[in-house]
């Protein structure tokens, strides 16, 4: 636990009692005492006097909260015995306790589809059932301000559960599991937004159209994506290094929705004999189990390389025969599978001839991502150069024009040395204390025509021609686009 964890706990404590649903509130503040009493056994004593006074202080609080909650309680007691005989619609059915709120129900800020929640053992899902008090949870339901007035009722307390059921959340059964390998592919869950849009990454547009068909539209058109229209299971990204292969896969964990899994071949890794097998079919499990998901695997190559070569060892051979097995009993293989319970596995290699044939066959789509051409230079440029002063003799088609070869990373990479030009002529032949000594105004130097040329004279492309029609020689004839 952090303190994070317990500050957001406390926050949403008091939110809760702000909008009148004091259960909620006093579960929330029950599992945060629970916390805070297992720092007490903390060495410094000081900090442990520091707890013991936080604890004190929230204690305080939940015990005005039950007293409120008697209170209603005995004012719902005087109501009944005064009117028994009530109607939907009089205005004897008004519940003292309800009351709107301005503020707006905290709410957790994305499901755990699109992200992993915090490691937090105060969840409502894994608290608010097993402490709801008998009347189940007071007030109104979070985010409506107006109600329709009706009588104190089963219905209504049906109504308050499906409140508590609303922010639930999702949370994989290990049993069975090593505890540690659960937390290991948990953490390999993207939790923070990689922040990459499609319009961030220039060119490529087969390639965002292919995306956005394999993951997207299965989730949007259920109905069409069925029988032999089902969802790719498997989608292999080849080309050269640096052309945007990995950014492409940020771009899918950002726009589709999906829960994402990013993982390596350190994360099936394990030193224990027979762990790795293990990591790999737990790894699927918890896929379905979050589904629809996207299994990423950046340089597949280095775990999944052809079988019954004399360099494979016996540990890496079971790793990639559990991984075919898997990928076999994925979302998409069968005929009637729901697409929204879909698991794709997305995938990235610069040595797409090293993959064994049995992965090949299973990743159905093979997309070319070749080297950015003349428009898409362009693109990257602004891209690239989009918070840099330039100067006005700056021609980006002509610099385009000059980088032809060079791939998406190469051109960061003279957008960067360029950008740098200015300063290094700054400082050229300053002291150490007359560099400190540069004011602002002065640091801001728009970049001009003459630094890109110099950048491009430094800069040489990555890929050669010979690289090139090695992946156009083997995409001709084992890709699928």
């Amino acid at each position: 636990m952090s303190l994070l964890e317990i500050s957001e706990n406390v926050k949403l404590a008091r939110e809760y009692a702000l909008l009148g649903n004091y259960s909620s509130a006093v579960v929330c503040y029950q599992g945060v005492l629970e916390q805070i009493k297992m720092l007490f056994s903390v060495r410094d004593s000081a900090l442990q006097q520091k707890w013991q006074q936080v604890w004190q202080e929230i204690s305080e609080e939940t015990k005005h909260v039950r007293e409120i909650m008697a209170t209603l309680e005995s004012f719902q007691l005087e109501t009944a015995q005064s009117k028994p005989s009530c109607q939907e619609g009089d205005i004897w059915s008004v519940q003292p306790e309800r009351r709107s709120s301005p503020c707006p129900v905290r709410r957790p800020q994305q499901p755990y589809k699109e992200s992993k929640p915090h490691n937090n053992r105060l969840s409502v899902a894994g608290r608010a059932p097993h402490r709801q008090s008998p009347r189940g949870p007071n007030g109104p339901k979070p985010g409506k301000g107006k109600e329709k007035r009706e009588a104190p009722s089963r219905p209504k307390d049906e109504k308050n559960k499906a409140e508590v059921s609303e922010t639930e959340v999702k949370k994989f059964d290990g049993t069975g599991y090593d505890k540690d390998l659960v937390e290991a592919l948990e953490r390999d869950i993207i939790s923070q937004n990689p922040n990459v849009k499609w319009d961030d990454i220039a060119d490529l547009e087969e390639a965002k159209k292919l995306l956005k068909e394999a993951v997207v539209l299965p989730m949007w058109m259920p109905e069409f994506f069925k029988g032999i229209r089902r969802p790719w299971k498997g989608v292999l990204m080849v080309g050269p290094p640096g052309t945007g292969k990995t950014l492409l896969a940020k771009a899918v964990a950002t726009e589709c929705r999906t829960t994402f899994f990013n993982v390596s071949s350190s994360t099936l890794t394990s030193k224990y004999r027979g762990e790795s097998e293990k990591l790999v079919r737990l790894l699927f499990e918890m896929a379905r189990f979050y589904a629809p998901t996207t299994i990423f695997i950046d340089e597949i190559d280095s775990m999944c390389s052809r079988r019954g070569t004399s360099e494979e060892h016996e540990a890496s051979r079971r790793v990639k025969a559990e991984l075919l097995v898997q990928m076999d009993g994925v979302g998409g293989a069968s005929e009637n599978e729901d697409p929204s319970k879909m698991v794709m596995v997305l995938a990235a290699t610069n040595f797409p001839w090293d993959i064994d044939e049995a992965l090949r066959r299973r990743l159905e789509k093979r997309i070319y991502i070749p080297l950015p051409s003349a428009k898409g230079r362009v693109e990257l440029l602004k891209i690239n150069l989009k918070e840099l002063e330039l100067a006005n003799d700056v021609d980006m088609a002509k610099i385009a024009e000059q980088m032809e070869g060079y791939s998406g990373a190469d051109i960061t990479n003279v957008c960067r040395d360029a950008s740098l030009m200015a300063m290094r002529r700054l400082i050229e032949g300053l002291t150490p204390e007359e560099i400190r000594n540069i004011s602002r105004d002065e640091m801001h130097m728009p970049t001009t025509m003459d630094d890109f040329e110099s950048a491009l004279r430094k800069v040489s492309k990555s890929v050669s021609a010979a690289d090139l029609e090695k992946y156009e020689k083997w995409i001709a004839e084992l890709g699928s686009c």
